[in-house]
């Protein structure tokens, strides 16, 4: 039986996802046990298409299976991480400053959860976020609970 470690799973995704000469964006597993679903989201310069997302899947699925890291059945999801994407990494919230945001954190601060603005970047670990209502304001990264570009139709 496998070991089901987030560890091992992050090693073999990375991997994969390096040797197709993708960036891995974010990876995560959700759902009960016996019946999970293991999310990956990917990307290049100039987006991912059907055929990279195909290719992830096949190799990633192959290694799991033959190293039995998800017990049980799972689904498998790869896909580009959308117009929308979310930022996960410091290194996120200074290639996307400029760009529009929604964020939310752990705990209130100034009184609110949700903001909505232009993201500045990332100062000494705090999210520099102008934003539509209460000016400019800092927020420690630790305290970010989800942030998403904002895309405007």
């Amino acid at each position: 039986m496998g070991t089901d470690g987030p560890d091992e799973l992050g090693v073999i995704i990375e991997r994969v996802i390096n040797r197709e000469g993708l960036e891995l964006v974010h990876w995560e597993r959700v759902g009960p046990p016996g019946n999970s679903i293991l999310r990956i989201y990917i990307d290049r310069p100039g987006g991912v298409n059907h055929d990279d997302c195909e290719r992830v899947s096949r190799q990633v699925g192959l290694l799991v299976d033959v190293e039995d890291l998800i017990p049980g059945r799972y689904t498998l999801e790869v896909s580009s991480p959308g117009v929308e994407r979310g930022l996960y990494k410091p290194a996120d919230y200074a290639r996307f400053a400029g760009n529009r945001i929604k964020l939310r954190t752990l705990e209130p601060i100034q009184g609110q959860r949700g903001f909505r603005g232009t993201l500045k970047g990332l100062s000494e670990d705090r999210v520099v976020l102008e934003t539509d209502n209460a000016g400019t304001i800092e927020i420690p990264y630790e305290k970010v609970a989800k942030a998403n570009i904002e895309f405007k139709f």
